[in-house]
């Protein structure tokens, strides 16, 4: 009975009944939400309309200080916070202000409380806005960028409806430019880029900051020439800042020129043990890239030193998304292709007394500044013996280890080198029943391989002495390690422990779960490879780590699929519309271009009959100040018919909700130029669009400032996709 009643309640707060049903299902969230309700409708002293609703929902789905929450309902209630805006501003206040008493007047003006932008208010910055890029603005007319309006507009008046400012640009920029022309469907021409010796050439240098891009200039290629990145030329490794030369160094490079003829080499070395994400995505631009730019070969070399989390899905998933983004390996290769070097190295190693078998445990070896193990001085042939003993299985797992004999930058003294483990290999088998570690092998397969740029991430910058010390004390060919910074996402998690987790927990189906940024995940979702090279080409080669908004990606595809994915007309939430004069005996056929800004990609025909459906959200009975769409007193144009309908009458049912409108309908070109046109579809067809929210609801979900219950407990509980669509085109979607 009790749960009854909060299906009714949030419902009544403006939910869909599957939306009800999914937050019951989430005991806190919807113990909070019944709680905000019963506070607010207290409050008010009757029902509460779907404005108020949906801000009830979204303070109790994101508060995390229930102490706050009373104190934050009376706002929404009272209509002193009105806005999605306002919301977001009040909760980022009450987390920044957690003791009390809270200031309400410093509160109040933070949340923009009692501030009230009028229609004229946004007329007036929009008009000024344009009249200061009004030159300009009549040169380039709708190539120009409409967003530097809205934004200067929204500079001036912060707590302005952002849909209202867009309306008003819309309106203002039509009325000062009147219709699109063929002209203004054209193209934009690709602009040249500007040569180096230019003053103001975007280089690999420029940085991102706050999440935002800076604006971008070069292409990816551009970026990674080696002039632009200033690295050093292959052979002239010892021309590298903290490179370490010995007197063999001259002798080696110069076999290495040999044997490369000059060719640039770089290398892509995932684990095995997970699928890529997004900030795979720049490695694979930055390694293949690099390589593409700069006329050279680029290998695929799998990590797979550590059989226990290998398995081979992730090797196939991660040669497809290498294909997926464009590029092609010179060669793949695997670590476990130089075991048998590998293992011959480690026991020259030991006969050169820079290697030693310890046997301290993996806890005594954790952390930093550690005091020198006490078989470091253990004599040459002993650790030969012991490390032969190791080969042959004579030892348990963390029983003995194989340690160098050197301190890495952090501190970290004897990096191990070879560890036990009876696990066998997905491609040797049971050969080995030891293992070389990351710090031990990266350098060395780099060394094997000719590699002339290692370029990691820079928290491998840390092991930059230990690559150098490992290849110089072998005396083999060294390779110059390089570090970039890695790209992040906010409300994203890309830790394969943690989508695991995520996958036990049930929160998401599988690596490629569409609401996470793995590159299976993004692909499934519809995501153009092109769209994700190009967001890494804007987020650049920086070296401070890059943690982006992912409105900015989404940027990126929708600029390609502009240019790739025809258009047809949909409607989410329809409402019938009927019109009474329509001006024909029998549906009419529209002709709708497949790519409205580019009419020469053709079109396609709809049908256009006395029956149409609109967006709900089209119409509205009251409209608030700045509505432009569907109402008493204001027609609106259907796009591509050129018709313009007008309302005569609404159809309500019984419980008062609105279930059709009655319109009339004239030729656009028969009287005044409606304020806005908007889409329809007439003898719709059903199919199913999946409308995905972010999967949490914090920026940084793994911060425990942010989030102190951990990232499990942020999940969204928002519904994720839904069936109720209609749309006018079959395949065009």
């Amino acid at each position: 009975m009790a749960a009854l009643d909060s299906l009714s309640l949030f419902t009544g707060l403006g939910l869909s009944e599957h939306k009800a049903r999914e937050t019951l299902k989430n005991t806190a969230l919807s113990a909070q939400l019944r709680e905000a309700a019963t506070q607010a409708q207290q409050t008010l002293g009757s029902t509460i309309d779907k404005a108020t609703g949906t801000l009830l929902y979204g303070l109790a789905s994101r508060l995390r200080d229930p102490r706050r929450l009373s104190f934050l309902v009376s706002y929404v209630a009272n209509k002193k916070i009105h806005t999605e805006l306002q919301l977001s501003a009040a909760l980022e206040y009450v987390r920044s202000h957690p003791l009390d008493p809270i200031n309400t007047q410093d509160f109040e003006q933070e949340c923009g409380v009692g501030v009230m932008v009028t229609p004229e208010q946004i007329e007036e910055a929009v008009e000024a806005a344009i009249n200061r890029h009004r030159p300009q603005l009549l040169e380039e007319r709708y190539r120009f960028n409409m967003g530097l309006l809205m934004g200067e507009a929204r500079a001036v008046l912060k707590w302005a409806d952002g849909k209202m400012i867009k309306h008003e640009v819309d309106m203002q920029v039509l009325h000062l430019l009147g219709p699109k022309t063929e002209n203004d469907l054209e193209k934009k021409p690709k602009v040249s880029k500007a040569r180096p010796e230019e003053k103001d050439r975007r280089t690999a240098k420029d940085v991102v900051e706050n999440g935002e891009a800076a604006g971008q200039t070069l292409s990816l290629m551009e970026q990674l020439r080696g002039e632009a990145l200033k690295f050093h030329k292959p052979g002239e490794n010892y021309k590298t800042p903290g490179y370490v030369t010995t007197p063999h160094t001259m002798d080696l490079l110069k076999q290495h020129l040999e044997i490369t003829g000059g060719q640039v080499r770089t290398r892509f070395p995932p684990e095995p043990n997970g699928i890529l994400h997004i900030g795979h995505a720049k490695a694979i631009n930055f390694n293949f890239g690099y390589a593409k730019a700069n006329n050279g070969i680029c290998f695929l070399r799998f990590d797979d030193t550590n059989p226990e989390k290998e398995e081979a899905k992730f090797f196939t998933a991660i040669c497809d998304m290498v294909a997926w983004l464009g590029y092609t390996p010179y060669k793949v290769t695997y670590a476990s292709d130089y075991f048998d070097q590998l293992y011959a190295w480690a026991v020259e190693l030991i006969h050169r007394g820079q290697a030693y078998v310890c046997h301290q445990t993996g806890e005594e070896l954790k952390g930093h500044n550690s005091l020198p193990s006490p078989w470091r001085d253990r004599p040459i042939e002993e650790s030969l013996l012991l490390f032969e003993a190791m080969r042959k299985g004579k030892f348990a797992e963390g029983e003995a280890t194989l340690r160098m004999k050197l301190v890495m930058e952090d501190g970290k003294m004897d990096p191990v080198a070879y560890r036990v483990k009876y696990t066998p290999h997905h491609r040797t088998g049971d050969t080995w029943c030891i293992y070389p570690t990351y710090d031990y092998t990266h350098c060395l397969c780099d060394s094997i391989e000719h590699i002339t740029h290692s370029l990691c991430t820079k928290e491998f910058q840390a092991r930059r002495s230990s690559y150098f010390w490992l290849c110089n004390a072998l005396d083999v060919y060294c390779p110059v390690q390089w570090e970039y910074g890695r790209l992040n996402l906010h409300y994203a998690i890309v830790s394969k422990r943690k989508i695991l987790q995520l996958v036990a927990a049930g929160a998401v189906r599988d690596w490629d779960d569409p609401r996470l940024f793995t590159l299976t995940a993004l692909r499934r979702r519809g995501f153009p490879p092109e769209a994700i090279n190009n967001f890494c080409a804007r987020v650049g080669v920086t070296v401070a780590q890059t943690t982006m908004e992912p409105h900015l990606l989404e940027a990126c595809v929708r600029d390609v699929l502009n240019d790739t994915a025809p258009r047809a007309m949909a409607v989410l939430e329809p409402l019938q519309v009927i019109i009474t004069n329509f001006p024909a005996a029998k549906s009419l056929d529209i002709q709708v271009p497949n790519f409205p800004a580019d009419e020469t990609k053709g079109f396609h025909q709809v049908p256009f009959g006395p029956i149409v459906f609109i967006e709900r959200t089209d119409f509205k009975e009251e409209p608030e100040p700045g509505y432009k769409r569907l109402a008493w007193g204001q027609p609106v144009g259907l796009r591509h018919t050129g018709y313009v309908i007008e309302l005569q009458h609404v159809v309500k049912g019984p419980s008062g909700c609105v279930e059709s409108l009655e319109v009339t309908c004239r030729r656009a070109d028969a009287g005044e130029k409606p304020k806005a046109f908007i889409h329809w579809v007439s003898q719709p067809l059903t199919c199913e669009i999946r409308l995905y929210e972010r999967l949490f609801q914090h920026k940084n979900p793994e911060d425990p400032a942010e989030v102190p219950g951990g990232f499990l407990s942020d999940l969204n509980p928002l519904v994720f996709n839904r069936t109720v669509t209609l749309k006018e085109d079959p395949g065009k979607v």
